[in-house]
């Protein structure tokens, strides 16, 4: 269970000595609601007078904030999230990176992420965000069907993301990631071969494919739920896995997570930290933050955000500390869906013991002293760890 040992808006922010460190920097501005989309995000009509002028003060300050809380510490990833912080442009976004700098230490040869709607990028924006010293680029494709961005009620044209990836390339990028959703209704196995072959041949290092997950209160639950459109199919979305994974391995991608390929090297390093039990300060509205055995949360709206951080205060809303049962339970879920899987020693007793039975249904195999998902098993990967913490 989870307790709290310090008042409410008042956690203990220490970070564990030795471990990878890196900040994600929420933006929640967006142009238009994606139908199955339920971040944090505000389109203009949403925000009531907040700015990305007074929502970039207001990072500024809780970097600072956040610096003197747990010192200048040295950051080996970056990972600037929305929402959309393609909106901000190359100054925008050349400023949030600034901010980074007067309050931390970029680590030498630092990742430093942003992800971008293709919509809102160009070769200007990328010449920009390569020279303020941004290193990898994730763009949201999705799909390259119209009829399938439709239902997604993704803005952009079929074409505009290949060309978003050439324009990233020219601009010096050498990490360029495609996000890909299958499984979405009146999707065809060849709607998702074509935008795969699509991201392979734009010539990036990285792919993310993600099921659709029709999330309570979004638009896409209420059409579900008036019968306009059905449901995600389980089957369907794991022949479609299927498909995502040949198709991406014979062209030489590899899977180092379970919704995550690339090409050696092409891994991403701050998505790696969540998995592997590396740390991060969470700054932006709605942001979470992890360090030592403490979770928190920031106000949601950016005017919350922005006017605790006014009166001097960090913005966080709740927080949990997570004692030894809830830390052993994460890393377990977390660190099983990487190819390099467990080590046995990491396991308890009783579940080491649980070990043979999940080897002989094919879900696991042992390779040393390590467990790894099978290929049956990554489609499985929330009932294995079901299993091995019974």
């Amino acid at each position: 269970m989870t307790t709290r040992t310090a008042p409410l808006g008042q956690p203990d922010l220490a970070p564990t000595p030795g471990r990878p460190f890196g900040i994600y920097i929420h933006v929640p501005f967006c142009a238009t609601r994606c139908g199955y989309c339920d971040f944090n995000t505000y389109t203009p009509s949403e925000l009531g007078g907040a700015n990305p002028e007074g929502w970039l003060e207001a990072l500024r300050v809780e970097l600072r904030l956040a610096a003197e809380r747990v010192g200048a510490l040295a950051v080996q990833t970056v990972f600037v999230g929305g929402g959309t912080p393609s909106l901000l442009g190359g100054d925008g976004l050349s400023a949030v990176l600034d901010a980074v700098r007067d309050n931390f230490v970029l680590a030498t040869g630092a990742e430093v992420t942003t992800e971008a709607n293709p919509e809102s990028t160009s070769p200007e924006l990328f010449a920009a965000l390569r020279n303020a010293g941004y290193t990898r680029i994730s763009l949201g494709m999705q799909s390259v069907a119209p009829h399938v961005l439709a239902v997604l009620n993704r803005t952009h044209s079929p074409g505009r993301a290949p060309a978003a990836v050439a324009e990233a390339k020219a601009a010096g990028f050498e990490h360029v990631n495609l996000d890909l959703i299958y499984g979405t209704p009146g999707e065809s196995d060849d709607d998702l071969l074509r935008s795969v072959d699509a991201a392979v041949h734009a010539g990036v290092d990285h792919v993310s494919g993600y099921a659709l997950v029709v999330e309570d209160g979004t638009a896409l639950a209420r059409r579900v739920r008036r019968g306009e459109i059905a449901a995600p199919d389980d089957d369907v979305l794991a022949h479609r896995y299927e498909l995502l994974d040949a198709q991406l391995s014979a062209a030489g991608f590899a899977w180092y997570e379970v919704s995550n390929w690339s090409r050696p090297g092409g891994e991403c390093l701050h998505n790696l930290g969540y998995w592997d039990g590396g740390e991060w300060w969470g700054a932006g509205p709605g942001a979470h933050g992890f360090l030592n055995a403490t979770r928190w949360w920031n106000a949601k709206h950016p005017n919350a955000y922005a006017q605790t951080l006014a009166e001097g205060a960090l913005p966080i809303a709740d927080f949990e500390v997570l004692d030894a049962a809830d830390r052993h339970t994460e890393d377990v879920m977390l660190r099983l869906r990487l190819r390099r899987g467990l080590a046995l020693d990491d396991l308890a007793a009783d579940e080491r013991a649980r070990v043979p039975e999940i080897v002989a249904e094919g879900l696991l195999d042992t390779a040393g002293e390590r467990v790894v998902l099978t290929d049956r098993g990554r489609l499985l990967a929330d009932g294995v760890v079901r299993a091995l913490l019974a």
